[in-house]
């Protein structure tokens, strides 16, 4: 099992050491995880700035990697908050580091924090989701220093329980342009398993966006628990995997120092 969405202490939302991670992983008995810490920049009206420092994280991984060698295999990754502004700060700060994967997400739109700030609130749920993949697909465009986008409809989780979503039909041209965008540039998706921990009824991305991307001939994808506590490192993976090969996904994929590797699924 692997699992390509860890956060540790180095998150802001996460007061697990590493550590306390990797010795559920190994009772888990993963293969391999890869820590993905967050750095979010310019988050909210006042531009809060939500990262780490990098030279403690990477001495920190290296640590635990060399003491757990012959139990597991642990790379150091990293989520970034993407907004288009931030291009080039998040260039500079990914080529100036030894990361091993970097998953590129959206938590924030137009500095307004989908979740802290309540996003969907005043909005109707189309309009919503319209700005949502809208944005998304901006951001996609605008860079390309990533591995894979996560969890891409994370704005699921931030409707209101009453609401009942649209159809995916009605918005999905603009995820089927997302989904193109990211082929085209060879880069990939997570299944990001926390979505039934949110309270969905599915992963991130539902069954009809992982539907669409298998049909537009999408290859890459990683699996994740987004875990921020031991207990759930490595959730639903082997549901997720189930899931995969019933779509006709071959491999699922492993990144180190940037380069992909392709498992078999089961």
């Amino acid at each position: 099992m692997y699992d390509f969405h860890i956060h540790s202490d180095y998150s802001m939302d996460c007061k697990y050491l590493m550590e306390e991670m990797v010795i559920e992983a190994i009772n888990n008995n993963m293969k391999s995880i890869c820590f993905t810490d967050h750095m979010d920049y310019d988050v909210t009206e006042n531009g809060i700035d939500i990262d780490f420092r990098t030279n403690d994280y990477f001495k920190k991984v290296k640590q635990v990697k060399y003491k757990y060698l012959k139990n597991i295999e642990i790379l150091a990754g990293v989520e970034i908050g993407m907004q288009p502004h931030l291009s080039e700060r998040y260039d500079d700060i990914i080529d100036s580091n030894p990361f091993d994967f970097v998953i590129m997400s959206v938590h924030s739109i137009n500095r307004k924090d989908i979740h802290l700030d309540r996003f969907t609130c005043d909005k109707s749920p189309i309009d919503a989701l319209t700005e949502y993949y809208e944005y998304l697909y901006q951001c996609v465009n605008s860079f390309n220093n990533f591995d894979v986008v996560g969890h891409i409809d994370y704005i699921d989780r931030y409707f209101d329980e009453s609401t009942t979503l649209p159809n995916f039909d009605e918005y999905s041209h603009i995820v089927e342009d997302i989904l193109k965008l990211i082929i085209e540039k060879g880069k990939g998706i997570e299944v990001n398993t926390a979505g039934i921990k949110y309270g969905l009824e599915y992963y991130h991305p539902k069954l009809e966006i992982l539907k669409l991307y298998k049909e537009l001939g999408g290859e890459i994808i990683t699996i994740g628990s987004d875990a921020h506590s031991p207990e759930f490192i490595g959730y639903e993976y082997k549901g997720a995997e189930k899931l995969l090969r019933e779509l006709g996904f071959k491999y699922i994929y492993l990144f180190k120092e940037r380069k992909k590797f392709p498992i078999h699924i089961g």
